[in-house]
């Protein structure tokens, strides 16, 4: 079968999109241009059929090696372009229209972009001849017009005229000429005029500087990891762009320091930007750029990841500054089950983490089941499609971001993939946090649009999970998360890598208390001494049951117990999972002989089919469980602490023991 050029070059697209985790962009792309017969789903076979073995093994065994096929070739073609364009720099040419001339091709298309340093002048009259002792080089373009760059500038003196000023204006405009061009000194003076009224440098308030907590202040990036990161994140800021519309917006390239605030991705004009260069003294003063914000005022300030924070981060963490995160934390993310009857299910890979995933989970469960548009559809719902699930995935993160921020902002961290700190000194780096930026957003439904378009960062199965956590310790701040806690040296992640109950706490109700009964309780420790144990202040929205109070150790306060949705994150033989109801009915109603039903979801289980538990509250037949040669599952137990003498039926299902 004939190799078709637009089935592979579609493959090479989709490729792109895969590796770099932009599903929503796979579907659309999908969905305008399906699928054939003839499309590659194999990226090897794809490397193959475009020749790149060579490239791509070359590529495997360099420091940073592109992940997709499409940057490997660009790369290339970029590296073939220098090397041709510093032979013809080395020499001067004179190209001609001849068709079969690659080299004088290739210099045409480049010709404004062989030295930064060189200076393009458009010369709007008809090619004058060109002194002999002059090293230059000379191009047509369509309509006649002789392009030159001169690799000695003082050789080359045309006058600029007004003609000359508005065709450069316009060509730039329309993408003509995207190398760096010469100007007049009355230019360069009114364009930093223009940027001095455009961009205005407000100096940064004391709210501003404290608002990542006394350890995180506004600082300047350096060059390189600014620019990557500004890239990086402008690459998606226009995924989910549906217009592109707005005022013109300035762009300042290679030594720019542009602010990570969030752009105001709905109203950028591609076709208004335009490329222009800065010297030193003007980098210092757009250390902090303030953009125009739409009606909304969206609004939200950064700042990177400094040492001091990711000390204390792990200490109250992980207990020491010189630990490091498990693989089972750094590889988990927030992704979904695509089994039938499972697709609103949470999937963990390893254990560690269960705490997280399943608090997570009961808030998802919360928007997909109660906060929608149809309520009456409620076995539907448990079937959710993609956009649904990330839907509720974003709304869930949100709740927990703004009730540990106390509903006043919230802290999201994402990750940059650039150092911004040089870790010295009583500090174990592991690439994770020194490579993070910090956004603090004021606003509830400006939090729920950043995380919207921010959210590929928590569903990846790299870091995801902990980013959650990151943002919600520092939502929380770390001195109120260690004020919280009954022993101030507690940790978040215990032994093993499972969470403790105070960051389950802190997830679910937005303080890192140690205990689940409700509010705190006072105990005479004798010599006039009081020990205060701190409990849950007020009723959750998403409750927990234990198996530690089935054996009287701990005891549930009804805030968990009884919360405003019938969601609980039930803690069993040191794992977190979630059980759930379908009726908001069944919290109130107590009549002995009730029957209802219970959903049970855990996400480490490997679980591939639904299990629905029937309860009846109360009955005659419960004694012949009671015998103490039958094993009762522990998830009964658990039931059984917050509906006494209820009888479980698992519905052909095997029980968990």
């Amino acid at each position: 079968m004939a190799i078709s050029v637009e089935e592979v070059s579609s493959s090479l697209v989709r490729e792109y999109l895969s590796r770099k985790g932009l599903k929503k962009t796979i579907a659309c792309m999908d969905e305008e241009h399906p699928r054939t017969e003839a499309s590659i789903n194999n990226r090897s076979h794809l490397r193959q059929i475009l020749h790149l073995d060579p490239l791509y093994k070359r590529s495997k065994v360099e420091h940073s090696p592109f992940k997709t096929l499409l940057e490997i070739i660009v790369k290339h073609m970029i590296e073939a372009t220098n090397e041709a364009n510093a032979r013809s720099v080395s020499s001067p040419i004179e190209i001609n229209n001849t068709e079969n001339d690659m080299t004088a091709c290739a210099l045409r298309s480049h010709i404004e972009a062989i030295k930064p340093s060189q200076t393009t002048l458009l010369v709007p009259d008809q090619p004058e001849s060109v002194p002999n002792n002059q090293s230059s080089l000379v191009a047509h373009d369509q309509k006649g017009q002789t392009l030159m760059a001169s690799q000695d500038p003082e050789h080359f003196n045309a006058p600029v005229t007004e003609s000359t000023k508005r065709k450069k204006t316009s060509r730039i405009r329309r993408g003509m000429m995207p190398g760096p061009v010469a100007s007049t000194p009355e230019e360069s003076i009114k364009k930093r005029q223009i940027r001095k009224t455009e961009i205005p440098q407000p100096l940064p308030t004391n709210e501003e500087k404290n608002v990542c907590g006394s350890s995180l202040l506004v600082s300047h990036f350096d060059k390189k990891s600014v620019k990557s990161t500004f890239l990086k994140d402008r690459s998606n800021d226009f995924q989910g762009s549906d217009a592109l519309e707005g005022e013109q917006l300035t762009l300042q390239t290679e030594k720019r320091v542009p602010s990570l605030t969030s752009l105001n991705r709905s109203n950028l004009n591609v076709s208004e930007m335009v490329l222009d260069d800065i010297d030193d003294v003007e980098m210092q003063s757009l250390s902090k750029i303030s953009l125009n914000r739409d009606v909304t005022e969206q609004s939200w300030t950064s700042c990177p990841m400094d040492q001091q924070t990711a000390m204390e981060l792990k200490v109250v963490l992980l207990g020491s500054s010189l630990n490091c995160f498990s693989v089972e934390w750094r590889n988990q993310g927030f992704t979904f089950s695509e089994t039938h009857d499972l697709r609103y299910g949470i999937v963990q890979k390893k254990g560690g983490p269960c705490g997280v995933l399943a608090s997570v989970q009961g808030f998802v469960l919360k928007k997909m089941l109660f906060e929608t548009s149809d309520p009456s559809n409620t076995f539907n719902r448990l079937k959710p499609s993609n956009s649904t699930r990330r839907k509720c995935l974003v709304l869930a993160i949100v709740e927990i971001l703004w009730k540990a921020g106390e509903e006043k902002h919230a802290i999201v961290a994402i990750y940059s993939g650039t150092k911004h700190f040089i870790p010295v000194g009583q500090y174990k780096s592991e690439g994770v946090l020194e490579k993070i930026i910090l956004f603090n957003v004021d606003n509830r439904k400006d939090l729920e649009h950043f995380l919207d378009q921010h959210i590929e960062q928590f569903e990846t199965e790299v870091l995801g999970c902990l980013l959650l956590v990151v943002s919600a310790v520092l939502s929380r701040s770390i001195e109120k998360v260690r004020e919280d806690m009954d022993v101030p040296t507690t940790t978040l992640i215990g032994a093993h890598g499972y969470c403790t109950q105070e960051l389950v706490n802190l997830l679910l109700c937005g303080q890192a208390v140690s205990n689940v009964f409700d509010n705190d309780m006072e105990l005479d420790s004798g010599n006039g001494n009081i020990t205060l144990l701190k409990g849950i202040k007020d009723l959750c929205e998403i409750g927990f049951l234990s198996l530690f109070e089935h054996y009287n150790i701990c005891k549930v306060g009804s805030h968990l117990k009884t919360p405003r949705f019938p969601i609980w994150v039930v803690c069993s033989e040191s794992h977190f999972s979630v059980l759930f109801g379908l009726q908001r009915e069944l919290l109130i109603s107590h009549q002995k002989g009730q029957e209802f039903d219970l959903y049970y979801y855990d996400g480490l289980s490997n679980q591939q089919e639904e299990i629905r538990l029937s309860v009846c509250v109360g009955g005659s037949a419960l004694s012949c469980q009671d015998d103490a040669t039958e094993l009762i599952p522990p998830l009964e137990l658990c039931i059984r602490t917050r509906w006494k003498d209820a009888l479980v039926n698992w519905n052909d299902t095997e029980p968990i023991l």
